[in-house]
């Protein structure tokens, strides 16, 4: 660094500067505790604002305090920066409105500290130190806690592709010894992971093919499928791993196929084959993405599901009522007995009865379906609640 005299023929103000030490006289004021070549001086020369900056934010690192930009100001053509004055990140006061719509509530951010840094244009072309106010009106960071200071958090190429590989801080706190290691905050990451998502966005098909390539690298026994439109977009997938095609084989006696859940950027079916094990425990055996819920889709899914399967059909599959998924499984599958989920079923009445029968009645209809253990029974107790209900024309019921 050079010390030369300043000129500041074209900024505002007096040409001389200012330097205040915070001097004990006043109680209140905190000094950092800088090494000397480490602190700004009045008259010291930078090549450019960014060095100057840099100088600035490694200086209140030491010290213990965030910093941010406060003011600039720009030649009369706009072409180029003659001022530019950095401040303690508690500059300026908090209002103490109280904003009762406001849930979240945050501690003091602004305690009118007048610590500054102010350099200006010189003839020379470079950036020399016109001001600096050293003392500050609050406490100073601990070493300890400095890196969690705004201005000095920074997410570095290598912890951002370490970061997408791992998906949490505390492998990084591990991985670099510490967290003060780490340099920067839960929030830099996710903020990092929505830059992220935004450049990719518009590459999911190539994403998603070079998963199922990836995927079919590791186990020859994963097994997908692509269907494409005329525009070359993805319109039906499905996919189904080797631990899932082993399950079917033991599993396959029924088969929940389960259409209820939507994606959310690209309004696709997401469908799921689930069954259930020796334990009790839901077991998936392949999974599609489907563009529509027309026949056409429903066959071109359950094909896939019986030639990934070397089990065969399963014997039986159960589904809500949708009448293009019935006539689907019935030609795909003829020899498979289809059922209805019973919630589907139930969650109908209140559709299909008006108020006053769905009060009364209902818990009758539920005692019968749930309380029988014969078809003998069931059809009993169905005839005495469709008697006492007096509903024998309704279409639905019969």
């Amino acid at each position: 660094m050079q010390y030369v005299d300043i000129d500041v023929n074209h900024s505002e103000g007096s040409t001389k500067g200012q330097f205040d030490s915070g001097s004990d006289s006043n109680h209140n004021m905190h000094t950092p505790q800088v090494s000397d070549e480490h602190k700004p001086k009045m008259g010291q020369q930078f090549l450019s604002l960014d060095e100057a900056r840099e100088f600035y934010n490694a200086y209140a690192k030491e010290a213990g305090f965030s910093v941010r930009i406060n003011s600039s100001k720009r030649s009369r053509d706009n072409s180029e920066i003659l001022r530019k004055e950095y401040v303690c990140s508690k500059e300026g006061t908090t209002s103490t409105r109280v904003n009762s719509k406001r849930k979240r509530r945050r501690g003091l951010t602004r305690e009118g500290c007048n610590a500054k840094f102010t350099v200006v244009k010189s003839k020379s072309g470079g950036y020399v130190v016109k001001q600096f106010v050293e003392g500050h009106t609050h406490s100073l960071t601990s070493p300890q806690r400095e890196h969690l200071l705004r201005s000095h958090r920074n997410v570095s190429e290598a912890k951002k592709t370490l970061s997408q590989r791992l998906s949490t801080v505390n492998i990084l706190e591990v991985q670099t010894g510490g967290i003060r290691s780490i340099g920067c905050i839960e929030r830099d990451f996710y903020i990092h992971e929505k830059i992220l998502c935004s450049e990719m966005r518009g590459h999911d098909e190539e994403l998603l093919y070079e998963h199922f390539l990836s995927e079919q690298e590791k186990n020859v026994g994963f097994i997908y499928d692509i269907k494409k439109d005329e525009e070359d977009r993805i319109t039906h997938c499905f996919w189904a791993d080797a631990k899932s095609r082993r399950a079917y084989n033991f599993f396959d006696d029924v088969v929940v196929f389960d259409t209820t859940y939507d994606t959310n950027r690209y309004g696709m079916v997401f469908a799921t084959f689930i069954g259930v094990n020796n334990h009790c425990q839901s077991v998936i055996f392949g999974c599609s993405f489907l563009n529509d819920e027309t026949m056409e889709s429903f066959v071109w899914s359950f094909e896939q599901f019986k030639k990934s399967m070397s089990g065969g059909p399963p014997k039986v599959i159960i589904t809500d009522q949708n009448p293009t998924m019935t006539k689907a499984i019935a030609h795909t599958f003829p020899n498979t007995v289809h059922k209805y989920y019973i919630w589907h079923i139930l969650n109908k009445f209140s559709e299909k009865l008006n108020e006053v029968v769905y009060r009364d009645h209902y818990n009758d209809f539920k005692q019968c379906i749930w309380d029988s253990y014969s078809k003998e029974e069931f059809e009993l107790k169905w005839m005495e609640a469709i008697g006492r209900s007096m509903l024998h024309d309704n279409a639905w019921l019969q």
